[in-house]
């Protein structure tokens, strides 16, 4: 399967889209044909329409850097349009989720001047943006840390498991800096409060303060019970149409903060309309009245 995505061709003001082929030759099937180019992002697609991007830099933490970067933004462009896939795994190797920016990085991007800066930034916000809007459920397993921009990915995710001895932070603030291109989603995730306490302090929270405060959904005991919370979010996720997740998805971006007002009426009845009358909408409502499974749960 191949679709027409978008790829970040950067840097400067305006961001450049170039057609990139799809990494996932079939996301229902084992076999992967992976146009990542880096081995610092590894995708794997399963038979259940699940995908699982790891960051593969284990002996780094996983932090950030320009490979790291690019290489998740080319990942998470490649499953836009990526029939089939109805989750989306996130990940760190080594049993670190990610430790924010690498020091080597860091130290690179010190003696930038501030527009170059401006250049590298607007490569990290675009791939946070672009996992923001995969169409298929997103999910963060973290282990260890997740840290800074480690933090903000967990954020941007739809949804969080995380192991009972994960941490979290943003520490920006204690290097001179701030969290600039996570903040909307770490403030969507647990409100302007909590996220101006922790910018302004940097302090490190716990799994299950991070759950408290709408950072993590689900805290699991290690990384087997982790493991375990893949496999069945999968099994959960295998009784749902994957066109119907992204318009799901798509719906709530939609209706979110807007006035519930007739324009808003009239938007939802159509939105509902237009799905019933769907190939999807169609199949799954018939196989139900006809007390036969949905065609997406034969896969």
């Amino acid at each position: 399967m191949r679709s027409e995505n978008t790829a970040w061709d950067g840097p400067g003001d305006v961001c450049y889209y170039a057609p990139m082929p799809n990494p996932i030759a079939d996301p229902l099937v084992e076999n992967v044909d992976s146009d990542v180019e880096t081995d610092r992002v590894l995708i794997e697609a399963l038979p259940q329409g699940a995908v699982t991007i790891t960051i593969n830099a284990p002996q780094k933490k996983n932090a950030f850097n320009d490979e790291i970067v690019r290489g998740l933004s080319q990942a998470f462009a490649s499953l836009h349009g990526a029939d089939g896939v109805r989750v989306v795994f996130l990940r760190g190797a080594g049993g670190v989720f990610c430790a924010g920016a690498d020091l080597e990085w860091m130290r690179d991007v010190a003696d930038r001047t501030e527009e170059d800066n401006r250049d590298d930034a607007m490569t990290m916000a675009v791939m946070l943006k672009r996992l923001h809007d995969v169409p298929a459920l997103t999910v963060a397993l973290v282990e260890g840390f997740a840290l800074g921009g480690g933090a903000g990915l967990a954020a941007c995710c739809d949804r969080a498991v995380a192991c009972a001895d994960a941490r979290f932070g943003f520490p920006e603030v204690r290097l001179g800096l701030i969290p600039a291109v996570i903040s909307p989603y770490v403030v969507a995730a647990i409100g302007p409060r909590r996220a101006r306490k922790l910018f302004a302090t940097g302090e490190r929270i716990g799994a299950e303060e991070a759950r408290h405060i709408g950072l993590v959904d689900e805290v699991v005991a290690d990384a087997g019970a982790l493991a375990a919370a893949k496999d069945r979010i999968i099994a959960e996720v295998a009784h749902c149409a994957p066109g119907a997740i992204g318009e799901a998805k798509r719906l709530v971006g939609e209706v979110a903060n807007r006035h519930l007002d007739h324009g808003l009426l009239v938007h939802t009845a159509h939105r509902i309309a237009a799905q019933r009358v769907s190939e999807e909408g169609q199949a799954g409502v018939r196989a139900f009245l006809d007390g036969k499974p949905a065609p997406w749960r034969e896969t």
